[in-house]
């Protein structure tokens, strides 16, 4: 069986063909590339992967610019890769609806892993990646109450769905420590999602600790 396949989009030539070689290395099928985020997105709806593999900055249009209009058009996954120094980038990327973010730094396996996960519809969090944004989030937004929001328009099974997603927890996962199949996560994850107006995982998990007004 083929694997998922993928977009790359990154202005360093040289980087597109290091994550070439290991993709391709594991299996995973490269279907094209991209220098910019016009170009992203114009060959993500030629070419409809399975999951962009998106830098955020690029010349012209930025990854933030490009995942959001991949997204809203639902022509692929997003994974987002990010140095130490994107913060910023990296929150206005879960508001556009990225599907996963992991550092640049991280290895071929964990990279693999990645899009596999983001192709099968799970999200990923790097937990380092997750914590930066959100306090990045937490220092330039309003002051609000510490605690957590409770979510009541979530049922109790939602709430703790949502738990799970917050801790990086994949459908499987969420699956064997809830008691409950897959196809159920998924379709509790649908709803979660929806009632809070969350693009994906990665901005549910946002919204738990820093809700937008």
């Amino acid at each position: 069986m083929s694997g998922p396949t993928v977009l790359l989009a990154d202005d360093h030539a040289a980087i597109r063909a290091g994550l070439r070689i290991i993709l391709e290395g594991q299996g995973i099928v490269v279907v094209g590339e991209a220098a910019d985020g016009d170009v992203a997105v114009r060959n993500a709806a030629a070419m409809r992967p399975d999951v962009v593999l998106m830098d955020l900055r690029m010349p012209g249009r930025d990854g933030v610019s490009a995942t959001r209009e991949i997204v809203e058009r639902g022509l692929s996954e997003v994974l987002v890769l990010t140095s130490f120094d994107e913060d910023e980038l990296v929150f206005g990327a879960i508001r556009a609806g990225a599907a996963g973010f992991l550092l640049k730094t991280a290895d071929a396996a964990t990279l693999t892993q990645a899009v596999r996960s983001v192709a099968a519809g799970d999200g990923v969090l790097d937990p380092r990646v997750t914590r930066r944004a959100l306090a990045a989030v937490a220092h330039s937004a309003p002051a609000a109450p510490a605690r957590r929001r409770e979510h009541p328009e979530l049922t109790s099974r939602e709430r703790e769905v949502l738990d799970g997603i917050a801790q990086g927890w994949s459908n499987a996962q969420l699956a064997e420590r809830l008691s409950i199949s897959v196809p159920t996560v998924k379709t509790h994850v649908s709803s979660v999602l929806a009632k809070l107006g969350a693009r994906s995982r990665a901005h549910a998990a946002a919204l738990t600790r820093h809700p937008q007004p």
